[in-house]
C-alpha cells in the first residue's frame, strides 16, 4: 500500500506544469537553449504540429445531442450550451478561434482553461485563460481552486467556475506539459537552427586556408584577419575574388556542413518533435524516409485520425460533459460530441462511399444525407431503405409476393 501511495505521489508531481521548479517551461535544455512557448513555436516543426492538431480539431463541429428514451438521438439546438459550444463561446471569439486556442494550450502546456460564466445556473459564455498563468491546488474540502493574475486583476474561482481540459497524464491538478518534458528535443532543434544560421552568416564553413611564406608578426596577423573578415566574411561576400601577395598560398580545407552532421541533425529534430505530438512527419511536409505511395500515406493519415485525434477529442468531450452539464441535463440524455464526419468534407470519394453504405443498408435516410450536404429535404426522403437483391437461389426470378415480410 505504501508503494502504491508513493507511486501516486510521483505521478501527481510529474503532471504539474511547474513541479517544484523542475522541468519548468523556460528552463534551460541540454543544448543550453531556454525553451518557452514562443521559442518552441519558432521551430517550424512545432508550429506545424500544433497548427495541424488545433486547426483540425477546431474545424470539427462540436454538437450537443439529446437522446430520447427509445434511443433516438437528435441535435439539441434548443439547449443553451449548443450556441456556446457550436457557434460563439464569448463575445470576442468564434467557436473555431476558441477551440484552436484551447487545443494549442493542451498541446504545449498540457492544460486548457476557460472561465465559465453562468446566468440562472446555465452556461452562457466561456472565456479562455492562458495556461501558464493558472495555479491549481486542492482545498481541504477537496474542491479544486484555480488562481491567476491577468491584466492587473487577480482571479480565484473554484472548479465549478472553470472548464479544465487536461492533456496527457490527466491528473486532477493538470496534465503533463509538452514544453517541459520535450525541452531537450526542442532545445537541440533550436541549437541546430542557431548553428545553421551562424554558418550562413559567416559564409558557410571555411573551405580554404591562407598559407604565408613565413611567420607573421602579431600586428600582421591582426591586419590579415581583419582585412579577410571585412572583405570576405558573410554570405553576401561569397564568391568575391581573392588577391594574394607576398608568397601567400591557398590551401583547401575539406570541411562541409555534412561533416558536422548538421543536415542530419535537423532532420532528426523534426522526427523527434513529431513523436512528441503524435503527428506523422509527412503531414507537416517532412517526407524524408516516408513512402510516397498513396495507399501508404492514406494509412498513415487514418492512423493519425484513430490514434492521435480520437483521444484528444474524447478528452474535450468528457471534460465538457463532466464540468458543464447539470445532473438534469444528464438525466435528459444530453451529450456532447464532435462530428468527426466533418473530416470527410474534403474527400468527395470517401464521403460518397460513406453515404452510399448508409443509404443501401438502411442506417441513413435521403433527407439526412441532404442535410449533411446543406441541401433541402425532399418528399419521401425520411423513409429508410434497404436493398433486397440477396434472396435465396430457389426464389431467383420468382415474382415478389404481395404480403412478403
Amino acid at each position: 500500500m505504501n508503494i502504491v501511495r508513493k507511486m501516486a505521489t510521483v505521478v501527481r508531481r510529474l503532471t504539474l506544469t511547474n513541479p517544484d521548479g523542475w522541468a519548468n517551461p523556460g528552463s534551460t535544455s541540454h543544448a543550453n537553449e531556454p525553451v518557452t512557448e514562443t521559442s518552441a513555436l519558432a521551430l517550424s516543426a512545432v508550429w506545424a504540429c500544433v497548427n495541424l492538431l488545433s486547426g483540425t480539431i477546431a474545424s470539427l463541429p462540436l454538437m450537443v445531442y439529446r437522446t430520447a428514451p427509445d434511443g433516438t438521438r437528435t441535435v439539441a439546438k434548443d439547449h443553451p450550451l449548443f450556441r456556446v459550444l457550436h457557434d460563439s463561446p464569448n463575445a470576442d471569439q468564434t467557436a473555431a478561434d476558441f477551440w484552436e486556442y484551447e487545443v494549442a494550450g493542451v498541446e504545449l502546456q498540457g492544460n486548457a482553461f476557460a472561465r465559465v460564466a453562468r446566468s440562472g445556473g446555465r452556461v452562457v459564455a466561456l472565456h479562455p485563460v492562458k495556461p501558464e498563468l493558472v495555479t491549481v491546488d486542492r482545498l481541504p474540502s477537496g474542491v479544486l481552486r484555480y488562481r491567476w493574475t491577468e491584466d492587473g486583476r487577480a482571479y480565484e474561482v473554484l472548479q465549478d467556475g472553470m472548464l479544465h481540459v487536461r492533456g496527457f497524464g490527466g491528473a486532477p491538478l493538470g496534465g503533463m506539459s509538452t514544453l517541459a518534458f520535450g525541452r531537450h528535443a526542442f532545445g537541440l532543434a533550436m541549437a541546430t537552427d542557431r548553428a545553421a544560421g551562424k554558418t550562413f552568416a559567416n559564409g558557410l564553413q571555411p573551405t580554404v586556408g591562407f598559407s604565408f611564406a613565413g611567420w607573421l608578426t602579431k600586428e600582421q596577423r591582426a591586419v590579415a584577419e581583419q582585412k579577410m573578415a571585412d572583405k570576405y566574411l558573410g554570405a553576401m561576400n561569397a564568391g568575391r575574388p581573392v588577391i594574394l601577395e607576398g608568397g601567400t598560398k591557398i590551401e583547401p580545407i575539406s570541411i562541409k556542413p555534412e561533416d558536422a552532421q548538421m543536415l542530419q541533425s535537423r532532420s532528426f529534430s523534426v522526427e523527434e518533435i513529431c513523436r512528441f505530438f503524435g503527428v506523422p512527419p509527412h503531414m507537416i511536409g517532412h517526407t524524408e524516409k516516408t513512402t510516397s505511395w498513396g495507399t501508404g500515406l492514406e494509412q498513415q493519415t487514418l492512423g493519425f485520425q484513430k490514434f492521435t485525434l480520437r483521444r484528444r477529442l474524447k478528452r474535450i468531450e468528457q471534460a465538457i460533459e463532466k464540468q458543464l452539464l447539470s445532473p438534469q441535463d444528464r438525466a435528459a440524455g444530453i451529450t456532447v460530441e464532435f462530428n468527426i464526419e466533418g473530416l470527410l468534407r474534403g474527400d468527395s470519394a470517401a464521403r460518397a462511399a460513406f453515404y452510399n453504405a448508409g443509404l443501401n443498408n438502411g442506417w441513413l435516410m435521403i433527407n439526412e444525407v441532404r442535410a449533411l450536404e446543406n441541401l433541402p429535404p425532399v418528399e419521401g426522403g425520411d423513409v429508410p431503405r434497404m436493398q433486397m437483391q440477396n434472396v435465396p437461389i430457389s426464389q431467383a426470378g420468382a415474382a415478389p409476393q404481395e404480403n412478403a415480410p
